[in-house]
């Protein structure tokens, strides 16, 4: 019988593969520039936000890799599964004001350890807008990298487009990534009912 640990791990590829295939099966949002509003492209909102990780206190390693690179600031070996929690500011300082949250894991995909496969949920309270967004992408920890919007809820219901995160700050035990949203909404968002905020 596979013990707990194994079961997890299974649970938790099957739920990324699923997510990846929905992602191929949603309006195609590529990382690149959404139309121009002339192309029919609705309501548009840009803004930038700080992922701020600390190692075993916001991000943890849950299961360890098998192979490849040591664990570092930027690499962890391949097969290694990341879970975080991370407070995400208005300002790459760390005493900035805290905007939201982005939460999720990520599995080293590459010998290197600088390559994984990433979903998250990112929750914001910034500007008036309040709600999260889903994203789903390949990451490279030491370059800047696109993941697509694959949803969204409260002020952030039916955007589309996608999530920029670079890197800022990879030294110490806090590292920093700028995070830019680049969403936009179909015209069909228009028409679609709105979810109720929860109160």
């Amino acid at each position: 019988m596979a013990s707990s640990s194994a079961k997890s791990l299974l649970l938790l590829c099957m739920t990324i593969c699923f997510l990846h295939q929905l992602q191929f099966h949603l309006p195609h949002v590529a990382a690149t520039t959404p139309p121009k509003k002339s192309e029919g492209r609705g309501k548009t909102l840009n803004f930038t936000l700080y992922q701020q990780e600390t190692i075993n206190k916001t991000g943890y390693i849950v299961v360890a890799g098998v192979a490849g690179a040591g664990v570092s600031q930027t690499t962890t070996p391949f097969g290694t599964i990341y879970v975080f929690r991370d407070n995400l500011t208005v300002h790459a300082d760390t005493g900035s004001r805290v905007a939201g949250v982005a939460e999720g894991t990520s599995i080293t995909t590459s010998l290197d350890g600088l390559q994984s496969m990433s979903l998250a949920k990112v929750t914001i309270d910034h500007r008036g807008h309040r709600g999260s967004v889903s994203v789903l992408g390949g990451t490279y920890n030491t370059k800047p990298s696109d993941y697509p919007i694959v949803g969204g809820t409260g002020d952030f219901a039916y955007a589309l487009g996608y999530l920029r995160s670079s890197p800022v700050n990879l030294l110490g035990q806090t590292v920093t990534y700028k995070m830019e949203l680049h969403l936009y909404w179909p015209p069909y968002a228009h028409e679609a009912p709105v979810p109720e905020k929860p109160a």
